[in-house]
C-alpha cells in the first residue's frame, strides 16, 4: 500500500515516541486492537467495520485512518445510508476471495449505521489511549432514529407463511439442486433447531451434546455461551428436540443421552468443509440456501424471493422471536431464552403484521352506513 495512504505518516498521528503501540501504520494498528478481542464473533464483526471503513478512506478519499478528519467523518455517514458507486460498493453476498465481493450487500439501516459508528468511535478511542492517533473524528457524529422507542424493521423477519415457503424448498434439495445428502440433511437440521431457538451463528457452531441438560421438572436445556463470554441457557421445544433426534440418527449416532458422546457438535463439518463447520462457514452454508429457496420461490412468491435475496442467517434469531411472541409466548420469557439484558431489546419484535393491522383497525372503523340518520 503506498505510504501516503497506509497511515505511516498520518495526518493526526501522535509522536511515535510516547505511542505504547509498535505498530508502524494503520493495518498493523487495527491487527492490535482486533487482538484484544477474546470472542471469534465480534473478532469478525469488527474486523469488517474496520475494514470497510479503511477502503472507503483509501477508495473515495485518498486517505489513511489516521488522517481522517470530522468532515469525513460526516461523510462516511451519509455513505453508509447508500453506499455509492454502486458497483464497487454493493453486491450479493460472495465467498470474500471472490472478484464479484462487495464490502456491502445494500445500504445500512439507521440502526446499523448507529452500530457501525460506535465500533469506529471505539476504534479510536483505544487508538487514542494507546496515542496512536490525537483525535476522534468521528466523535459526537450520531444517528438519528436509534432511539428506544424507533421501530425494529420488520423487513427482517419472515413471516409465518414466507417461513412455511422456505422451509418446503429445503426438503429434498438433495434432488432439485447440487447439494450431497449429507449437506441436505444438515440444511434441514439447522433450519428447524435455529427457528426453534433462536441462537446466535456463533452459538450453533459451539453447540455441543454434552451441553444439552434435563432439569428435574424434565424440561430440556442448552447451555450455552454468548455474548460476552456470558453463561446461559436455552429452552429446547419439542421441534428442537425432534430435529435433534432425527438427525443423530441419520448420522448414525446414539439418540440415547446416556449414549452421547458429551464432545459431539450439534452442527458438524462435513466432508467438504475440510475442517469443523466455523460461524463464517455455516454463515456460506445459509446464504447459498437463501439463494437457492429465492430461485425456487420466485414464481410462487417474488416479495419472499426479494427478501431472501436480501437476508443473513441473523434473520433467524429475528424471526423466531418474533414468531414466539406472535404466538403468545410472554415477553419475559423470550427476552430469557435470547439472553437479551433489557426488556426494551426484546420489545422491537413486539410489531404486527402490517396487512393484518390495516385489516383490523380497517374492522374497527368502518364507513359510516349511508342509510343511518335517514327518516324511516
Amino acid at each position: 500500500m503506498p505510504q501516503e495512504v497506509d497511515g505511516s505518516r498520518g495526518a493526526f498521528r501522535a509522536p511515535q515516541a510516547t505511542c505504547t503501540l509498535s505498530a508502524g501504520n494503520d493495518y498493523e494498528a487495527v491487527q492490535a486492537w482486533l487482538g484484544l478481542q477474546d470472542s471469534a464473533a465480534t473478532q469478525r464483526a469488527y474486523r469488517k467495520e474496520a475494514e470497510r471503513l479503511m477502503l472507503w478512506a483509501i477508495l473515495e478519499r485518498g486517505k489513511a485512518l489516521s488522517s481522517l478528519t470530522t468532515e469525513d467523518a460526516i461523510a462516511y455517514r451519509a455513505f453508509l445510508r447508500r453506499p455509492s458507486p454502486r458497483q464497487r460498493w454493493v453486491g450479493p453476498a460472495r465467498p470474500r476471495a471472490s472478484s464479484e465481493w462487495r464490502p456491502f450487500q445494500g445500504p445500512l439501516a439507521p440502526r446499523s449505521v448507529a452500530y457501525t459508528l460506535s465500533v469506529i468511535g471505539a476504534l479510536y478511542r483505544w487508538l487514542i489511549e494507546q496515542r496512536y492517533v490525537l483525535a476522534n473524528p468521528f466523535a459526537g457524529v450520531k444517528v438519528k432514529g436509534t432511539g428506544r422507542g424507533a421501530a425494529f424493521d420488520t423487513s427482517r423477519v419472515f413471516t409465518e407463511h414466507e417461513w412455511t415457503l422456505i422451509r418446503s424448498a429445503a426438503d429434498g434439495i438433495e434432488w432439485t439442486s447440487r447439494w450431497s445428502e449429507e449437506g441436505a440433511q444438515r440444511l434441514r437440521f439447522v433450519l428447524d433447531f435455529w427457528y426453534a431457538t433462536g441462537l446466535r451463528p456463533s452459538e450453533m457452531v459451539d453447540a455441543r451434546l454434552g451441553a444439552i441438560e434435563h432439569d428435574v421438572h424434565d424440561d430440556v436445556w442448552l447451555n450455552v455461551v454468548g455474548k460476552g463470554s456470558k453463561r446461559g441457557k436455552v429452552a429446547l421445544p419439542l421441534l428442537a428436540r425432534g430435529a435433534l433426534d432425527r438427525y443423530l440418527a441419520q448420522r448414525r449416532l446414539p439418540v440415547t443421552r446416556t449414549r452421547w458422546d458429551a464432545k459431539t457438535a450439534l452442527v458438524p463439518g462435513l466432508e467438504e468443509d475440510a475442517a469443523s463447520i466455523t460461524a463464517s462457514r455455516l454463515w456460506a452454508v445459509m446464504r447459498r440456501f437463501f439463494q437457492h429457496a429465492a430461485e425456487a420461490l420466485e414464481s410462487v412468491s417474488p416479495s419472499t424471493a426479494d427478501k431472501l435475496k436480501r437476508a443473513t442467517p441473523h434473520w433467524m434469531r429475528h424471526t423466531h422471536a418474533t414468531h414466539a411472541l406472535a404466538r403468545g409466548v410472554e415477553l419475559t420469557t423470550v427476552r430469557d431464552n435470547l439472553r437479551h439484558a433489557s426488556v426494551a431489546t426484546t420489545s422491537v419484535y413486539l410489531h404486527t403484521d402490517e396487512v393484518k393491522r390495516a385489516r383490523q383497525i380497517g374492522e374497527a372503523f368502518p364507513a359510516p352506513d349511508p342509510m343511518q340518520g335517514m327518516s324511516r
